[in-house]
């Protein structure tokens, strides 16, 4: 989320800080590469979720993707990133939730089913993950779901079960394991601070919208090693 103010104009000499408004504004941050590689190719934008997905599917030809190739996507859940995948990739890509925010549900599901020793329940059920044993895992937690009028906020059971249920297709951890491929989301949510929030969070900064887009297209520039050609095709007669 990024700091953004907005100030109305008046034709009164008054105190400008008393006409604006701030607010935050979600910024997107997308990456792909090539498998094995360990240079991403970055896309962002504060904008749309359609907007990221036309990121997303530039950032995949610039790794080097075609047509007949397959995409591996990994991320936190929220609908619209998988409806982005669907939309520009379709058939050609399979999406993994991160394995970390699985975890998270299964953790909070974990002090209930078993207070004695959570920990140990905790292991078993994301190893089952990890070995395709998603209806396992479901079977395990059904005799501890939570009535319907209990709030999802104190039922962790049943939030865990309609996660998990919900979802076909989408923890198919084994098969990415076996083709060495990444289960977690760890790499997008460092670049969100090495990229937006190292410089677009600065203590007290607050951004007018237009200054914000401009500066994370500049910090864009710089993580895909862009940032040279970008200023000579500026200023050709200065290279």
């Amino acid at each position: 989320m990024v700091p953004i103010v907005t100030i109305e104009e008046t034709n009164e000499t008054t105190d400008r800080r008393k006409n604006r408004t701030v607010a935050w504004k979600e910024a997107r941050l997308c990456l792909a590469h090539p498998q094995g590689s360990c240079t991403p190719f970055f896309g962002d934008t504060i904008g749309t979720p359609q907007q990221i997905g036309s990121h997303l599917l530039h950032t995949t030809i610039e790794a080097g993707i075609n047509q007949h190739g397959k995409v591996h996507a990994v991320g936190d859940g929220a609908s619209w990133i998988v409806e982005q995948i669907d939309e520009v990739f379709g058939t050609q890509a399979n999406y993994l939730i991160d394995f970390y925010h699985l975890c998270e549900y299964l953790a909070a599901a974990a002090k209930v089913c078993d207070s004695k020793a959570p920990q140990t329940w905790l292991t078993l059920q994301k190893k089952r993950m990890k070995n395709s044993g998603v209806q396992k895992v479901l079977l395990e937690l059904e005799p501890f779901l939570e009535p319907k009028n209990i709030p999802d906020n104190k039922a962790p059971v049943r939030c865990c079960y309609r996660n998990d249920k919900n979802r076909p297709g989408q923890f198919d951890y084994q098969a990415a394991i076996e083709a060495e491929l990444p289960i977690g989301s760890g790499e997008i949510e460092s670049a969100h601070r090495y990229i937006i929030q190292e410089r677009l969070k600065l203590s007290g900064a607050w951004w007018k919208i237009n200054n914000a887009k401009a500066m994370l297209s500049l910090r864009l520039l710089r993580a895909n090693n862009h940032w040279q050609k970008y200023w000579d095709n500026l200023m050709p007669e200065a290279a």
